[in-house]
């Protein structure tokens, strides 16, 4: 089975004390649904129209399980916090086998 990504690029942060909050919400969302975050905020080299202000790679056991995680209540009420935050580009993509 393929494993899933949430994959995370931000472009700009105007109210980090929200991102804040948010990351307080959604990581045990996160853990709960299955999620472990492999990078998140660390070191980024950006090529083409890359960003690097802020890149966060979090892995499931399946697409399927991202999916419905991020579809999850807890997940749904950290968003909320998040919104008009951030401008991101977020992504749920399915690994090779």
């Amino acid at each position: 089975m393929a494993k899933g990504y949430w994959v995370s690029v931000y472009g700009a942060i105007s109210d980090p004390e929200r991102l804040t909050a948010y990351d307080k919400l959604a990581r045990p969302a996160v853990q709960a649904g299955g999620g472990r975050v492999l990078s998140r905020g660390g070191r980024v080299v950006a090529h083409e129209a890359g960003s690097t202000q802020r890149v966060v790679l979090i892995e499931f056991d399946s697409f399927e399980q991202a999916v419905a995680a991020y579809e999850s209540e807890a997940y749904q009420k950290a968003l909320v916090v998040l919104s008009g935050a951030v401008e991101r580009d977020f992504r749920i993509i399915e690994g090779i086998d």
